[in-house]
């Protein structure tokens, strides 16, 4: 596990739509292909990427799994890491990113999973705490833990996605 404090700028749509662009052209130079399995983003990785002309060459799914019952329907999260872990957990955001995987033809997967706030916060886990994990299939997924700052839920959501974004560019090589 590794723990991120970022107190980075908050960026703008068009910073996003900018990095999914360069992201896309890597992904499709690579013949790789991207699902995302989303939880406090609600789809906003998803949105970036499909705000790209010709993401279709490369974006393969977008999953939206909010409640415990969604993520083990549709990403095969168990029930057991839900009750022992919490959905705000490394292991909660390795079975999503695995499951983004099996249920969908992508070569690359990126799940995030956390508390955007403005409530929903622990001590334990803080408004703005967020796993996000990735994986090559065929290889072995990596999680990291981020501890955005930020004074709005839309704050925390954009950092997410600039850093799920930055990540699978990571993955990449």
């Amino acid at each position: 596990m590794t723990t991120s404090e970022h107190s980075g700028s908050v960026p703008s749509d068009t910073q996003l739509l900018a990095q999914a662009k360069a992201l896309g052209e890597r992904l499709a130079h690579q013949r790789h292909t991207l699902a995302t399995a989303e939880s406090c983003t609600g789809g906003w990785i998803a949105k970036t990427i499909t705000d790209v002309a010709g993401c279709s060459d490369w974006f393969e799914a977008g999953l939206v799994a909010y409640s415990y019952e969604a993520k083990q329907a549709l990403l095969g999260v168990r029930a057991e890491t839900l009750l022992r872990e919490g959905a705000v957990s490394e292991e909660t955001a390795l079975e999503m990113v695995n499951g983004a995987l099996i249920h969908s033809g992508a070569t690359v997967a990126v799940a995030v999973t956390g508390i955007a706030g403005p409530g929903g916060g622990t001590a334990d886990k803080p408004v703005g705490s967020v796993w996000i994990a990735w994986k090559k299939r065929g290889g072995y997924p990596n999680a990291r833990l981020f501890l955005f700052d930020g004074d709005s839920r839309d704050a925390i959501r954009r950092q997410t996605v600039a850093a799920a974004l930055d990540g699978v560019d990571g993955l990449l090589g």
